[in-house]
């Protein structure tokens, strides 16, 4: 019998030989281009980013163009913008501004500085997690909004109950979720202190909290946005200003192009802080190969 030469069919019908590696080269870079988790190039990510919003300014320009739907439920692109550009003029959207971001600010600040530590603990420590984590667990199922009215009885209008409102719906999901930042930590690396004799304080400051810190990261960042939600919801029921105060007045007036406006800048800070913090994750656990 002949020899088949190479690059020939085999009795399979594939071809074999350097151009048929090269096609499975091909094809196999392509499957991991496209495939599950795979990576894609910052300006097609930004360009697929980009087309989705245009694509919902379009669907809203043309329903509101075309008067598919009326004013009072939607108004127009230009409506809004208009609007939002009067009460920035007459300082009225700056002060508004300026109040949430103070509140949001001091509470989720004061949240976070207590939770991490204490889920660093009852991430660490067993008898930590015995006596915190199920009233923590018992606590974050009580709905934030059947506490609005307590916390106007216990701090008044001020900005403290602002404050009060952000930690109760931000504190307690922080602390369960940094625990479990914590308890991802490969018990190979606080074996490795014990064996070089380290004490669990230095164990915990020098190997637990550094290799937890990436995903406490993302936990802040994550819980960063129910903060912008609880916030809105202190300043709906119990405030003299603010984004969510100004949504309720408006509300009474039938201003629907302000109360649109204003929900759209609340999403423009909330997208706007969660990419500065994904971004900050970035440059400072570049090493670990942070959120991409």
């Amino acid at each position: 019998m002949s020899e088949q030469p190479a690059g020939n069919a085999g009795p399979s019908g594939a071809r074999s030989g350097p151009l048929a590696r090269q096609a499975a080269g091909q094809a196999a870079r392509r499957r991991l281009s496209s495939g599950i988790g795979a990576p894609i190039k910052r300006s097609r990510f930004l360009t697929i980013a980009v087309a989705v919003f245009a694509g919902l300014g379009l669907a809203w320009w043309a329903a509101t163009g075309l008067e598919l739907v009326k004013p009072i439920f939607l108004p127009s692109p230009q409506s809004v913008a208009m609007q939002l550009a009067k009460l920035w003029g007459d300082g009225t959207l700056w002060l508004d501004l300026k109040a949430s971001i103070y509140r949001i600010s001091i509470g989720f600040l004061i949240a976070s500085a207590l939770a991490i530590p204490i889920g660093v603990l009852i991430g660490s420590f067993k008898a930590f997690e015995a006596a915190i984590e199920p009233l923590v667990d018992f606590i974050r199922y009580m709905p934030v909004v059947a506490f609005v009215p307590l916390s106007i009885l216990w701090s008044g209008t001020s900005d403290a109950q602002k404050f009060l409102i952000i930690f109760i719906g931000t504190f307690f999901q922080q602390v369960l979720m940094i625990m479990d930042n914590v308890k991802r930590v490969p018990p190979d690396f606080v074996g490795l202190g014990r064996t070089l004799g380290l004490p669990d304080r230095k164990i915990l400051t020098r190997i637990v909290v550094p290799s937890a810190l990436p995903g406490i990261w993302d936990t802040l960042r994550i819980s960063l946005g129910w903060a912008w939600t609880w916030l809105v919801l202190a300043e709906l029921v119990a405030a003299t200003s603010g984004l969510g105060y100004r949504i309720t007045v408006s509300q009474r007036y039938f201003q629907t192009n302000t109360i649109i406006g204003y929900i759209l800048l609340l999403g423009l800070l909330g997208l706007v802080t969660d990419q500065v913090m994904k971004a900050l994750g970035k440059v400072l656990f570049r090493q670990e190969g942070h959120a991409q």
